[in-house]
């Protein structure tokens, strides 16, 4: 991948003229459904806790072997875990 200029940000994306921030909406203008696309991805109803932890190495690597999602996956293996073993 070839490496931009440092100027090249700028040159893509020129400060505003006064014309074109005469003609700029509020975010809170624009209709609802608009809103909730440039919001992003919707809140979870059950949220995750960032956390620190320490795996094995040849785990670590089967899970990152798997692809994108990897970590979902150790979630769920760890939920299934739980669901037959107690913690204790």
């Amino acid at each position: 991948m070839k490496k931009k200029t440092p100027n090249a940000a700028f040159n893509e994306n020129p400060p505003w003229t006064k014309l074109e921030a005469s003609h700029a909406l509020s975010f809170t203008s624009l209709p609802i459904s608009l809103q909730k696309k440039l919001r992003g991805r919707p809140k979870a109803d059950q949220t995750k806790e960032h956390i620190s932890i320490r795996l094995s190495a040849d785990v670590v690597e089967k899970f990152r072997a798997s692809g994108a999602g990897w970590q979902t996956r150790v979630d769920a293996a760890l939920k299934d875990w739980l669901r037959n073993n107690s913690p204790a």
